[in-house]
């Protein structure tokens, strides 16, 4: 009986340590994957827009005291004076509006700014710095340094928050867009396999990008707590877009927009994900120039 137990007890460990082993030969095959790092270099964002003829600019701002630079890539129109920069959520990078910057049709009339937020693309890449309230702050100083006006802030997922909580701090921002943002912090919806990115036997294994993704996670609830009490004091127009089904960021996170903000317009798409910014931006792009047009006409 003894000998019996001994040999499922070596079963079970050995057929443990096959399993781990060949996670641990996955993941470290996706961690030397570029695609799933969700970034471009300088020279790849030139070459795509080069292709298709838009002129683009890339430029660093730094931020000396936290050793830090945050890319930041632009397409300015000629006499325009809105201002449209767009956030990432996570894991991703500003190489994830490139659609969006690189369409010549699409607003006209307005110059278009793409952010690394930081700890991804080339905004200090692997570093996490998971407090919406800092982070909002830098981008704050961004606005200032470039000395844009008539900012519309567009965030997608976690860049949603970053993008209300910049219209907190610089009154720069005129509008604010949120796309499937994650802002409830009573309705973070729990993902396992983010825990791969906190324990220490597998965190190495896990793509770079996915391990601040994880990071931000982890007290992503927490950090919207920290900043819930400020939503009221938010005056600028404010949509809030999301799709019905959408299985990463609930989409009851509408009825807390419509509770904290004072001017919000929720737009719902029915029977569509958490990825329409993505997936569905003919849908997406007419929202956001609408958005724009109507704030115009009410100056």
């Amino acid at each position: 009986m003894i000998k019996i137990l001994d040999q499922n007890i070596s079963f079970n460990l050995i057929r443990r340590l096959v399993t781990f082993f060949f996670i641990a030969i996955s993941f470290a095959v996706l961690q030397s994957c570029t695609v799933l790092q969700y970034r471009s270099t300088d020279a790849e964002l030139q070459e795509h827009f080069s292709a298709k003829k838009i002129q683009n600019q890339i430029d660093y701002f730094a931020i000396d005291s936290l050793d830090l630079n945050i890319r930041i890539q632009s397409v300015k129109r000629q006499n325009a004076t809105v201002n449209f920069v767009f956030f990432h959520g996570s894991p991703s990078s500003l190489s994830a509006w490139n659609r969006y910057l690189s369409d010549s049709t699409f607003v006209t009339n307005a110059n278009l700014h793409a952010v690394d937020r930081p700890g991804y693309g080339y905004s200090n890449f692997g570093k996490e710095m998971t407090s919406i309230d800092l982070q909002a702050k830098l981008m704050s100083g961004l606005l200032d340094h470039f000395e844009l006006e008539n900012v519309i802030a567009v965030g997608s997922s976690y860049g949603g928050p970053l993008a209300a909580r910049l219209a907190y701090e610089n009154s720069r921002v005129k509008g604010v867009i949120m796309i499937s943002p994650a802002i409830d912090p009573n309705n973070e919806k729990y993902i396992w396999q983010s825990k791969f990115t906190q324990w220490w036997l597998t965190r190495w294994l896990v793509p770079t990008g996915y391990r601040v993704a994880g990071d931000e996670k982890t007290v992503h609830s927490k950090e919207l707590d920290l900043i819930a009490a400020e939503w009221d004091q938010i005056k600028v127009p404010v949509l809030h877009i999301h799709g019905d089904v959408d299985d990463i960021v609930p989409y009851d996170n509408v009825n807390y927009t419509r509770g904290v903000f004072e001017n919000i317009e929720i737009i719902t798409i029915p029977d569509t994900g958490h990825e329409i910014a993505w997936a569905r931006p003919e849908l997406i792009k007419p929202l956001i120039v609408g958005f724009m047009e109507k704030l115009l006409n009410e100056e």
